[in-house]
């Protein structure tokens, strides 16, 4: 077991102890616990201030993709800070980083795209989307016309709004959201939610009679946005059946309701292609990037908007004399630098050939190596992202009793096999590595998280918690 933290009142456990507050963490049991405190990192591997190496295979926080250093994304931040260390984008001011990067962005958006706006987060993001889709219909004197979809295990952010968008319990229990008007339509995973027989196609046509029957309920005058991930990250690496998309986006536009697609995750190359929507057939009003945008060496996301939008958005600015809606940093000019930076690196370095190759080698030896073990339901995943569902029992696809935090212990004996890991609902083990790992590297990744799966199964064997076979 990983030993207790050191007591010393100048180590760094001991000061964050006193003086940080974490995000997703027990607070109270952190007090005792106490942080792993890393200090350096090179590729995809990080180590901690003791000196343990890991395997970051999440990459931090499904975003690090071009790993823990690169020295063009350092010089490119250098090289701004000294010509133009900030400056806005208020009251039509502008600078050449914003510009570039927007109109990069524009060039490589899945659809045709009018206009970009910049914030800092996904969560800020997601939350500038949901006021634009709002001054938007009030610009088209759809004033009822204000109901936001998300999906329950959905995930799009802290934020008030985007919180509210979320479908998971941790990010509502006690914090009083979802606000009035925010929906959730069911999660399109087959593992779980198919009914006996039923194939992916009839599944993802329920999927779409739910949706359809929602807005009816609601009113379609009062439907305004859905919002999806192509691929739910933070809900448990969940695809969507075959065909669940054209027939969501069907239901959409038969009753004026715009398609917002969440490529925080999914977006450059972590399925396989440039963005998620490519992979699974999404055409979106409106997209939201931000993480791998910089590979996240500095803060920085995006909202792509279509002309139909932005037409809307400009009306009432005009009419109003303002759009009054912006951040501080918006567009700020050195990550913006560091992210024109990662772009160029992804086009030279030819990263989406890469992922083409050790994608399926990931995927196929997740099967392979996992597959078969009795506490793993379920393998999932395309490209450089997927999930390994644990169960307590194969047959019925039954999950442990979250109490047992199966996930979590998990995700602690990766830790001291070298491996940072991520779980998220259900006990699913998330994987999502640095677009630049190699087939080596995940082969050590893997035998490493094998060697903690099987140290897991020997545990709640004596406990007599699992179910196995």
């Amino acid at each position: 077991m990983a030993p207790p933290p050191p007591s010393g009142a100048n180590s760094a456990v001991a000061r964050d102890i006193a003086n940080v507050l974490h995000p997703y963490t027990d607070l109270q049991a952190h007090q005792q616990v106490g942080p792993v405190v890393i200090s350096h990192g090179k590729g995809v591997k990080v180590w901690d201030e003791a000196g343990k190496e890991y395997i970051e295979s999440v990459a931090g926080l499904w975003c690090a993709a071009l790993g823990f250093d690169n020295e063009r994304l350092v010089q490119a931040a250098t090289n701004q800070m000294r010509k133009l260390p900030f400056y806005h984008a208020f009251t039509a001011k502008s600078h050449e980083p914003m510009i570039d990067l927007a109109e990069m962005l524009i060039q490589r958006a899945p659809v045709p795209m009018s206009k970009v706006f910049f914030a800092n987060s996904g969560s800020e993001a997601n939350d500038s989307a949901i006021k634009m889709v709002w001054y938007l219909n009030n610009a088209l004197g759809r004033h009822q016309k204000k109901k936001i979809i998300g999906r329950l295990k959905g995930y799009h952010g802290i934020t008030i709004g985007s919180a509210s968008l979320t479908g998971l319990p941790a990010n509502h229990r006690s914090f009083d959201v979802p606000l009035p008007g925010f929906i959730h339509t069911m999660t399109p995973h087959f593992y779980h939610g198919a009914l006996p027989g039923e194939s992916e196609e009839d599944f993802a046509t329920r999927c779409a009679d739910e949706l359809e029957k929602t807005i009816l309920a609601e009113g379609p005058d009062t439907v305004a946005a859905m919002w999806a991930e192509p691929i739910m990250g933070a809900g448990g690496v969940i695809l969507p059946p075959k065909g669940y998309f054209p027939k969501i986006q069907a239901v959409l536009r038969k009753y004026d309701v715009l398609m917002v697609a969440d490529e925080v995750i999914c977006g450059f190359w972590r399925t396989g292609n440039y963005w998620g929507s490519q992979t699974l057939d999404i055409q979106p009003d409106i997209l939201v990037c931000a993480k791998a945008l910089s590979s996240s060496f500095l803060p920085i996301s995006a909202v792509m908007v279509n002309d139909k939008v932005f037409q809307g958005l400009a009306s009432e600015s005009h009419t109003i004399g303002t759009f009054g809606h912006g951040f501080t940093y918006s567009g700020h000019p050195v990550p913006a630098a560091v992210a024109i930076e990662t772009l160029k690196i992804y086009d030279e370095t030819k990263i989406g050939d890469h992922v083409k190759t050790v994608g399926p080698y990931l995927q196929s030896e997740l099967r392979r190596i996992f597959g078969d073990h009795p506490l793993v339901g379920e393998v999932r995943g395309t490209g450089l992202i997927a999930g390994v569902e644990l169960v307590k029992d194969k047959a019925s696809h039954g999950n442990f009793d979250p109490a047992a935090k199966v996930g979590i212990r998990m995700t602690k004996l990766c830790e001291e096999n070298g491996v940072i890991g991520r779980a998220s609902m259900n006990d699913v083990i998330c994987f999502s590595p640095p677009l630049i790992i190699s087939k080596e590297e995940i082969d050590e990744m893997l035998k490493r998280m094998r060697k903690a799966l099987d140290e897991l199964t020997v545990q709640l064997r004596r406990e007599q918690i699992a179910v196995v076979g």
